[in-house]
């Protein structure tokens, strides 16, 4: 697997048909975005995200450069800590490895390119599935916002998670 970073020209079409439910697209961005996801709307929501946090959006690739994810990444100077956030695997690559083999890299980005001490990202409890690839890559649970998002008659909770960098070396993720 690769990481890039992403090119809207290139890539929006693809990862745009990524998520089809709209439970799926408030778990995946709690509803800053419109569902379905449109390519002006997104580009809003990187740029806007790029000027508050200095978010960079990254693909993943197979090999063959075939797109099999997509996550932003910023890190805070001031903490040194990295945040990930709108981690999203092409849903006929679910399964496969993709998803945790994608965050490693990105782990080891923040650690040995940027520096980051610790790597934290948020989930929603609603979303099983990627809290189970999280907990994978090594992230753990840290703190809970209760009630913090609606969907329809649901509420769900925000799970703060978070990777420690194991050492100095960065070499042990």
């Amino acid at each position: 697997m690769r990481l890039r970073p992403y090119i809207p020209s290139l890539d929006f079409d693809i990862i745009s048909k990524w998520i089809t439910q709209p439970r799926e697209h408030a778990m995946w961005c709690a509803g800053r975005t419109k569902f379905p996801i449109e390519r002006e709307d997104f580009g809003r929501l990187l740029d806007d995200i790029a000027l508050r946090c200095g978010d960079a959006p990254f693909l993943a690739t197979a090999q063959d450069g075939t797109p099999v994810g997509f996550f932003c990444y910023s890190v805070d100077p001031q903490s040194n800590e990295g945040m990930l956030k709108f981690v999203m695997i092409d849903p006929a690559q679910r399964g496969k490895g993709y998803g945790k083999e994608m965050l490693k890299l990105a782990v080891r980005y923040a650690f040995e390119f940027t520096g980051a001490e610790k790597v934290r990202l948020c989930v929603l409890s609603a979303n099983e599935g990627a809290k189970h690839c999280y907990r994978g890559v090594g992230f753990t649970e840290t703190g809970t916002d209760k009630n913090a998002f609606s969907y329809d008659e649901e509420s769900w909770d925000r799970c703060h998670m978070v990777k420690v960098r194991d050492c100095i070396c960065g070499d042990s993720i």
